[in-house]
């Protein structure tokens, strides 16, 4: 691919610069709503909220400027947290960015080679599903800070979950719990009758005052850095770069699929707009190999956040570096009040995001389509909950492809005598009569359905002749062709002569490379029907 179609470009930016006013005002509104988040998230993946402070900054900046979407805004999310989890205990802090860098070249790489429109294969049901799953995720991750608990034990994030309800029972402590629901529903209520306002915000300060002024006592965010640390290598293992090879892989695949699937919801909810999928790879890539370098987690295209800048009236790619630039000075002049929140403030604001992140009319409205839908999705939701997002996506596609092959398979028909005038049905009648029989096969004849033409086909009996019609076969990959050969075969051994019609030319070469063809060669195939019912009545 062009390197420099993949580049940043003056026509992406000069819209912004003859009227700046509306992006600015998106990108300040934006940055209210990111902040909570970016903390929370940040606390989530096991490297603190300075972590997600700096991936919002330095990936929303980058992003920004190379990304392919003028919508999009990127940073710390609730799904990829869900994979980073088990990376910090495994790995350490460390290992997370190392990993966010390797998949920060491999998004580039995938950017590079095309592979952004990959992404309009995914099945629906597998994407509702594992959208779903997220969010019980993350709702799980915020029990134990919404309970109060500071040290919950478990290797699976229902398991640590379980583990906090548990301890909670022993030892209640109603005062982080109060302070979650309070948040929620605060966000949840205020949205649902004035959606555009961000309440995350005054939510979470007016949390962290009620703690300071009644002197309660729950665990607050901790100091956070007054300033961006240099960048730095040294937090790589060389050593251990394979073992992380599989968890960045996973990183990027995540990375690419929820930032391309972000990008195209901003352009369905702005009219006229279209991202362009490979740039935003790129972008995203440039971010994930710059966030590490200032200690940041991965990040990606964020939906709720690119969403807020659609409905705040964002243009260009300046509200998602204004939106940036906010937080960057957040970290700066106001870190101290930062590090005073309660982290079960911000445990109600995820609470919240994952109740807005289920659309329970899209989940409804797949489970009724078809019971493969709803198994695909369902399958994808468990596989999400109990095991790892990855996995899901993997189990999901796997069985939304067997059940299309079966699917396909099914419309592969062996029809004796056809029904149609231009299939010379009299003709075809009076040679029934002689001992010779035709067939038209129809659809695909492939691995899926082959086994059974088979059976269907030779079962014929009481026939001198057969007539195998081949110009409605739609697909013959190499398993139909040999199993067609069986077949020929098997009908050739009781001396029943098999002629055939309509081939196309690239069948014809497939069948003769694998010996198919009937025993006479070329003499027994035929370019028109009526040619082979001659020869056939001729015999």
């Amino acid at each position: 691919m062009n390197i420099a179609a993949l580049l940043p470009r003056w026509c992406d930016w000069r819209p912004a610069v003859r009227a700046p006013g509306p992006d600015l005002l998106s990108g300040l509104i934006v940055a209210l709503v990111a902040l909570p988040l970016a903390l929370g998230f940040g606390i989530s993946s096991g490297l603190g909220a300075a972590a997600g402070l700096t991936t919002a900054v330095v990936a929303g900046i980058v992003a920004a400027i190379f990304g392919g979407s003028r919508f999009q805004v990127s940073g710390p999310t609730g799904a990829m947290t869900v994979v980073l989890v088990p990376i910090v205990h495994q790995h350490g802090g460390g290992g997370v960015l190392a990993v966010g860098l390797m998949a920060g070249i491999m998004l580039v790489a995938l950017a590079v080679a095309g592979a952004g429109r990959a992404v309009r294969y995914m099945p629906a049901p597998v994407i509702e599903g594992f959208t779903a799953g997220i969010a019980v995720v993350i709702a799980l991750q915020q029990l134990p800070n919404a309970l109060g608990i500071a040290h919950a034990h478990g290797d699976k994030v229902w398991q640590s979950a379980y583990d906090a309800v548990r301890q909670y029972i022993s030892h209640p402590h109603l005062a982080p719990v109060v302070i979650a629901l309070a948040v929620a529903a605060v966000m949840l209520v205020g949205g649902r009758f004035v959606p555009k306002l961000p309440f995350a915000l005054p939510a979470v300060a007016g949390a962290t005052v009620v703690v300071a002024v009644f002197d309660i006592h729950t665990a607050a965010i901790g100091a956070l850095p007054s300033g961006l640390s240099a960048p730095t290598l040294g937090f790589l293992d060389w050593g251990s770069l394979g073992s992380l090879v599989a968890p960045a892989l996973a990183v990027a695949a995540l990375g690419a699929l929820e930032s391309l699937l972000s990008a195209t919801a901003a352009d369905a909810m702005a009219v006229g707009t279209r991202h362009d999928p490979d740039r935003e790879l790129f972008g995203q890539g440039l971010a994930n190999i710059a966030a590490p370098l200032f200690g940041g987690v991965p990040a990606t295209g964020a939906i709720a956040r690119t969403a807020v800048n659609v409905r705040s009236g964002g243009r260009t790619r300046l509200a998602a570096l204004t939106h940036a630039v906010v937080l960057a000075a957040i970290i700066y002049a106001a870190a101290p009040l930062v590090a005073d929140i309660p982290v079960a403030a911000l445990a109600g604001v995820l609470l919240a995001t994952t109740v807005r992140m289920v659309e329970a009319a899209s989940l409804t409205a797949i489970a009724r389509a078809s019971r493969g839908d709803a198994l695909i999705m369902a399958a994808t939701f468990l596989v999400t909950v109990a095991l790892d997002l990855v996995t899901a996506v993997g189990v999901g596609v796997a069985i939304a492809v067997v059940l299309a092959l079966r699917s396909v398979a099914k419309e592969a028909r062996l029809h004796q005598v056809p029904l149609d005038e231009t299939d010379h049905l009299t003709e075809e009648h009076g040679l029934l009569h002689d001992g010779i029989v035709a067939y038209r096969i129809d659809g695909p004849l492939f691995f899926a359905a082959a086994h059974r033409f088979l059976l269907e086909l030779t079962e014929v009996t009481d026939v001198h002749v057969v007539v195998l019609r081949m110009s409605h076969v739609t697909t013959l990959d190499t398993t139909g062709a040999l199993v067609l050969k069986d077949a020929v075969t098997k009908l050739q051994h009781r001396h029943i002569t098999v002629l055939m019609s309509g081939l196309r030319e690239d069948h014809r070469r497939r069948l003769a490379m694998l010996g198919a063809l009937p025993a006479g060669g070329e003499t027994q195939i035929f370019e028109q029907t009526p040619d082979a019912l001659a020869y056939a009545r001729a015999m």
